[in-house]
């Protein structure tokens, strides 16, 4: 038996009220929720923000550990499982009212050098998968006239940056869904929505963060300084929690016309 994380907060340990407002965030009680990535960074916060709120929520992961440690805690049911399996993931959603697509990877790469296997697993496991799993959700949603999609894209679904060919590709493909997926579901109830966040600190983030410290020979805080927040004008990383409060949100039913939207969460990095 998996023991409880420390780390992880239980649910008499959250320091507000989630069914009153903060940003409007709703009573998800009787809801189903499915999050994938739900091991760590925002998905896990993300999981976390909405069983607080109610929500019966899955938590899907190919880290089987992360997933177990939060279901411990008390903040949902884990399913282990790697979503390139795509039948799988289809499986998983089925009956879900809250679909947050929010599983990524990261590889950076010139083009040239890109290894195309990876290319195409990043587009599997962030464009497919989304896809068999909004596929297999929307008719449940579609059936009961209620339904909320949130894709957690990033600003590299609005802009690009060198070298991260497949996870750029990835975003704006996943924007395009998302968008058809609103345009689709609004008369049987649904929204689709995107948020954007700029660099959060989560595990992939912190990665990338000691990888270019190595390479460049340079401490880790310089990085994060000169180059991953160069162009933001608020100066820090987002915390996964932030995100996950955006998420909640539109999931609220005074976002209901919030539709089809891009929300970016970014300091004004878009903005420059």
């Amino acid at each position: 038996m998996t023991m409880p994380d420390p780390s992880i907060p239980g649910p008499a340990e959250l320091s507000w009220d989630p069914t009153v407002a903060r940003g409007g965030a709703p009573d998800l009680t009787s809801t189903q929720a499915l999050v994938t990535g739900a091991a760590s960074g925002i998905g896990r916060a993300c999981a976390i923000r909405l069983a607080a709120a109610g929500a019966s929520v899955r938590l899907v992961d190919a880290d089987g550990p992360g997933v177990r440690a939060l279901a411990e805690a008390g903040y949902g049911r884990a399913h282990v499982q790697d979503l390139t399996d795509l039948d799988a993931a289809a499986e998983l959603a089925r009956g879900a009212d809250i679909v947050v697509n929010n599983a990524g990877v990261q590889t950076i790469s010139p083009i040239e050098e890109f290894p195309p296997e990876e290319f195409s697993r990043m587009l599997r496991l962030m464009v497919e998968a989304p896809f068999r799993i909004v596929r297999a959700a929307l008719p449940g949603m579609y059936e009961q006239g209620w339904g909320r999609v949130v894709n957690i894209s990033s600003v590299h679904g609005l802009r690009a940056s060198a070298y991260k060919a497949a996870y750029v590709t990835a975003k704006h493909a996943l924007e395009g869904l998302s968008k058809v997926t609103a345009v689709e579901g609004a008369p049987n109830g649904v929204t689709s929505n995107c948020v954007n966040p700029g660099y959060v600190r989560t595990p992939l983030v912190e990665r990338q963060i000691a990888k270019q410290a190595q390479e460049h020979g340079i401490d880790p805080d310089r990085v994060v300084d000169q180059v991953l927040l160069a162009r933001s004008p608020a100066g820090r990383l987002v915390e996964p929690e932030e995100v996950a409060e955006l998420v909640a949100y539109l999931c609220a039913p005074s976002a209901s016309l919030v539709n089809g939207a891009a929300v970016t969460i970014d300091g004004a990095w878009t903005a420059t």
